[in-house]
């Protein structure tokens, strides 16, 4: 362990002892020896603690406690030579630590999940999924959908211009001026067309080896306001699975949490000044807030 870091940890343990964590540094002085139940027991410690009262008023100290103690957890679970039960479970512990701990040892956590994803070897973690499941994902991606139900979700009136001009990498100057401020469509395109995305993304194998096995806050559901609406933790497998299911009751999606943070390999696949330029076009023609002259916002969608 780096002297920097040995010193964030000296640190927070510090700090959690200052607000009477005296069980949890006790256990996580032995799980830095090496013993796996006083791990676990300070992850379970620091789990109590981030729900013993609402989020925001939950000290930092005790989400970087959490942190290292998932650290704790999978690092005999992710040492070489261990099967890929363990790699799994090293690989979840850690994704837990990001998703729900602190930012102090964040770069020990992302660290220590490319050294066990680095790790993986042949077998079944590198197996392909199954030829019916490649197929029903390539069906999906090229398969398009009713467009009947497509026009339930356009705002109204959204496709009454008779013609709607097409341009290509147009700079976002001339889009601001052309378009934004005359509120009139467009449709752009070969923007994204040089993202390695736009490939590796069709392949559900590719997808599943760099992010299969990692663990995703997901909410299952139409939307909040349903009965049946729900928050779950599952692989991004899993996840993968889902996006294919006829089971409407059982809708599945990523919202507000940043993935591309957490499987950081999925960034690779996008080029980042084209990314910068996709998101403003979007973030500025899709969807905006303008103030009417009595300093109400109201909502405005482009097409």
């Amino acid at each position: 362990m780096a002297t920097g870091g040995g010193e964030k940890r000296a640190e927070l343990l510090r700090r959690i002892t200052e607000e009477g964590g005296f069980a949890f540094v006790a256990s996580a002085e032995k799980a830095a020896a090496g013993d796996v139940r006083a791990a676990e027991a300070a992850r379970e410690m620091a789990w109590e603690q981030l729900h013993s009262a609402p989020r925001d008023e939950v000290g930092a100290a005790w989400r970087d406690a959490y942190a290292l103690a998932c650290l704790h957890v999978a690092a005999p679970r992710g040492a070489g030579g261990g099967g890929d039960d363990d790699r799994r479970a090293a690989l979840r512990a850690l994704d837990m630590g990001l998703i729900m701990g602190g930012g102090l040892l964040r770069a020990e956590l992302e660290d220590a999940i490319a050294r066990v994803v680095a790790d993986r070897r042949g077998g079944d973690c590198e197996a392909a999924a199954a030829a019916g499941d490649v197929e029903r994902w390539k069906e999906g991606i090229a398969g398009d959908g009713d467009l009947a139900d497509v026009l339930k979700l356009l705002p109204v009136k959204s496709l009454s211009r008779k013609k709607i001009e097409r341009r290509s990498c147009i700079p976002l100057e001339a889009f601001i001026r052309d378009y934004f401020i005359r509120e009139a469509p467009v449709i752009l395109s070969g923007c994204i067309d040089h993202w390695p995305a736009r490939t590796k993304w069709k392949d559900i194998k590719y997808l599943e080896r760099i992010a299969g096995d990692r663990t995703i806050p997901v909410e299952v559901g139409k939307n909040y306001a349903c009965t049946e609406w729900k928050q779950e933790l599952i692989t991004f497998s899993q996840f993968l699975e889902r996006m294919w299911s006829s089971d409407s009751a059982n809708l599945t999606y990523v919202a507000q949490h940043p993935l591309f943070d957490q499987v950081i390999t999925c960034v690779t696949d996008l080029t980042y000044e084209s990314s910068v330029l996709a998101v403003t076009y979007l973030a500025i023609g899709c969807y905006s807030y303008h103030l009417t002259d009595k300093g109400a916002p109201r909502r405005h969608y482009s097409s």
